[in-house]
């Protein structure tokens, strides 16, 4: 699905004063760059499921690799909305970025074959996990995404007097609305 730009707005509650939303740009880097991902889905119980994983930004989507029998494939069968999220484990330093979205199963030998290919370009050829048997690939469009950036911090809400906090949402529309 092709993506417009998305809207940007800053939420002042969480944010320093005098600051401004952050770039898409801006998390697109982060997730490309992030080693490590965490990905949350729903079990048919309704209990939620959070776990670590790789994944790749590619084409204005996220893609992440599991195989077909493992808790996080089962819990994409009855429900495809998933949360991914990435960023720094500092209290005073980093950002953060939280992309909320769908699930789809990948197809297509060709797009199954660039999906690989980027994670060997990424993690190195022991990676080269799609297309594999017993594996599927799942291509996530965000919907929405967080960027929570902070530099200079302390604990509590900002104050103004140095530090920098930032909480970003951005929303999506497809190309088709």
């Amino acid at each position: 699905m092709t993506l417009t730009t998305p809207f940007a707005e800053l939420d002042p509650r969480f944010s320093s004063p005098g600051a401004k939303p952050l770039s898409w740009s801006k998390a697109i880097r982060q997730l490309r760059e992030a080693e490590v991902s965490w990905l949350s889905t729903v079990t048919p119980e309704g209990r939620p499921h959070v776990v670590p994983l790789i994944a790749i930004w590619l084409d204005g989507a996220l893609y992440f690799s599991t195989g077909t029998n493992e808790r996080k494939a089962k819990n994409l069968r009855t429900n495809s909305h998933v949360t991914i999220a990435t960023g720094s484990d500092g209290l005073t330093e980093g950002f953060d970025v939280v992309v909320e979205g769908e699930a789809a199963a990948v197809t297509g030998a060709a797009k199954v074959r660039r999906v690989a290919n980027a994670y060997v370009e990424k993690y190195g050829e022991g990676w080269r996990l799609p297309g594999l048997d017993g594996v599927v690939t799942f291509e996530v469009t965000p919907t929405r995404a967080f960027g929570f950036g902070r530099r200079d911090g302390h604990v509590g809400p900002p104050s103004g007097e140095g530090e920098h906090f930032n909480q970003t949402r951005w929303r999506f529309r497809s190309g088709a609305e």
